[in-house]
């Protein structure tokens, strides 16, 4: 795991928000903002391979750039890469770097949560086993996610708020400025402009 941003202090409660981050929405940074009741430390994932995805679009270190200036000034939240995508590789090279004790929380929407939960890990129940291995923190988003979780309230219509929705309105000259953080609004105008 290398850490582009670390926050101070050694948490004992960690949430992890792993994501493309293709752009960096205000709904992820609520998710993050939503979970820091629950944890003492938010720290953002941008993972170099992805097991549910495949990487388009702009590139690795302009995403990473772009994930590290919309969390500027916040005390609380950190970001880092790692060359693993799945949750339990992530969880286990976070105990790495902040201690075997620290409890691990991932956050999510609920369609992720959805996708992550019924991904073919190639064993039997192999999903199950890895929550006694970090839990998550999931906001309704597109549907309720059914598996034990504590939820993540987000506010108003940020539940719709998507990356794809960005990259779309951008491609058909609509507005979309207020669906990104202001601080990186210029910065997605010139990577994902037309």
């Amino acid at each position: 795991m290398e850490f582009f941003r670390r926050a101070a202090g050694r948490p004992s409660r960690l949430g992890i928000l792993a994501g493309t981050f293709n752009p960096i929405t205000i709904a992820h940074v609520a998710l993050a903002e939503a979970a820091r009741e629950m944890v003492d430390e938010v720290l953002f994932v941008l993972p170099q391979v992805l097991p549910h995805k495949t990487w388009t679009g702009v590139s690795f270190e302009d995403r990473a750039q772009l994930l590290v200036k919309a969390i500027e000034g916040e005390d609380r939240f950190s970001a880092a890469t790692t060359r693993r995508g799945l949750f339990v590789e992530i969880a286990a090279e976070c105990r790495e770097h902040y201690g075997k004790d620290v409890r691990v929380s991932f956050l999510c929407g609920a369609d992720a949560a959805e996708r992550i939960a019924n991904w073919d890990y190639g064993e039997p129940d192999a999903f199950s086993r890895m929550m006694g291995q970090f839990d998550l923190l999931v906001a309704e988003r597109g549907g309720r996610f059914a598996l034990p979780h504590r939820e993540l309230a987000l506010d108003g219509d940020l539940g719709r708020v998507s990356a794809t929705e960005v990259r779309e309105r951008i491609l058909r000259g609509e507005a979309w400025e207020e669906l990104v953080p202001k601080a990186v609004r210029d910065d997605v105008r010139r990577l994902y402009g037309r």
